[in-house]
């Protein structure tokens, strides 16, 4: 198989959107949550969130353009300006109908959703619909706008696998390469999910906290007082390349894609299986798939979205993968900063995991202060960062429906 590098990076986050910024934020334990603002959240039983704040999509998007795009695909457009402009895709002679793009989004458009049927719900007799309604509403837009607006013509389409989504994004686009099938393709996720809608929709699940007076501290992944995930918003964006083409255009190349799986837990429509059988198989076919073994992971980290039962599962999930390697093992929950990203929580995850093994440290789990003894981990890093050579790093993410998506990243 072909060998696959990262030559750019994008991001639009809670705690960032540019690689700098975010990476600066990652490394300080950055706390991305506050109190919602898009809309009136006061009759919502959760009423704070981790948004993005100052963001300007008009610096990369023409205005005329906005008004045809769902919020969640201005996040794609924007992260991916970054990472094309830091991997100089447009500098060089590339063969445009050999670039592809995957993205992942388990929402799409559902801020236009909202907004056109509450507008309908006020006069259903006389039916008037935007004519973007539906072209902003669609989850594989977001991937079609990013062919359009650069003319890349290879396989362009959106992953959906609830919160796996951006991680099946990245393996898929990897494995195109890999397999011979593409030179460079495009692969993140997007998710703009701050909507009456998602907040009401998964206060009634029991699936958010409702810490509203204590938010700063709200998402604490594996913390004996967790009560549910903070929703987060925001894209990141990678361009993947096939490793001799890159170094033929004199690309920088920051990382390398070691390998991936997928699988299911074929279990509940919203909890993981409680043994983590899905999640143990996942990540053991990731371990096969980059040709490693388990004790050559330096940092992984995980899902941890501060649910009872999602965090306990996949504890007991590494524990049986990692054995006692579980000692040495740095681990770390960053949606304590970020928040859940819901469908692009694996592609910014899986940044995180590139920045680690580029700058030579493991970010830490802000919130959390006292911890299950069932879910105690040796080597969980609390409050601040910590400095470690990372030689591999692995993302694990896990969404509604028992999808199951883990990579793993190579230090270059």
């Amino acid at each position: 198989m072909k060998t696959v590098v990262i030559t750019g990076m994008g991001v639009v986050s809670p705690i960032g959107n540019n690689v700098p910024e975010f990476l600066e934020n990652l490394k300080k334990g950055t706390n991305g949550a506050g109190k919602i603002t898009r809309f009136d959240a006061s009759v919502h039983k959760t009423q704070f969130a981790c948004e993005v704040k100052n963001f300007m999509p008009e610096l990369c998007i023409e205005k005329k353009e906005l008004r045809k795009m769902d919020l969640y695909t201005q996040y794609a457009l924007y992260a991916c300006a970054e990472a094309i402009s830091q991997a100089k895709l447009e500098q060089g002679k590339i063969d445009k109908n050999n670039v592809g793009v995957i993205w992942g989004s388990a929402n799409g458009g559902v801020s236009t959703y909202d907004n056109e049927m509450l507008e309908f719900a006020k006069n259903p007799q006389k039916p008037r619909f935007n004519p973007f309604f539906i072209p902003k509403m669609l989850i594989n837009m977001a991937s079609g706008w990013i062919s359009m607006r650069y003319g890349f013509g290879g396989i362009v389409y959106n992953t959906v696998s609830a919160c796996a989504s951006g991680n099946n994004a990245i393996i898929d686009a990897a494995n195109y390469i890999r397999f011979g099938k593409a030179k460079v393709m495009i692969a993140g996720a997007s998710e703009a999910p701050i909507t009456p809608s998602h907040i009401a929709g998964f206060n009634a699940l029991k699936a958010l906290s409702i810490q509203n007076e204590n938010y700063l501290t709200a998402s604490r992944p594996l913390d004996i007082h967790r009560d549910g995930f903070v929703m987060g918003e925001g894209a990141a964006c990678f361009v993947l390349e096939e490793y001799e083409h890159a170094i033929s255009r004199g690309a920088t190349i920051y990382a390398e894609f070691a390998g991936g799986a997928m699988t299911a837990d074929a279990y509940h429509i919203t909890a993981t299986h409680p043994e983590g059988t899905g999640a143990v198989r996942c990540m053991k076919q990731a371990l096969a798939d980059a040709d490693i073994q388990h004790d050559q992971i330096d940092y992984l980290n995980m899902h941890a979205t501060s649910t009872p039962v999602g965090d306990n599962s996949e504890v007991l999930a590494i524990k049986k993968v990692f054995g006692k390697y579980i000692e040495k093992l740095h681990v770390s929950a960053t949606k304590s900063m970020t928040g859940h990203l819901l469908g692009a929580a694996g592609a910014l995850e899986t940044l995180i995991c590139t920045l680690s093994v580029m700058h030579g440290f493991i970010p830490p789990t802000i919130n959390t202060q006292k911890i299950d003894e069932d879910i105690y981990l040796p080597n969980l890093v609390l409050s601040q960062s910590v400095q470690k050579n990372v030689r591999y790093a692995m993302s694990n993410n896990f969404g509604f429906g028992g999808h199951n998506a883990t990579l793993i990243i190579k230090k270059y």
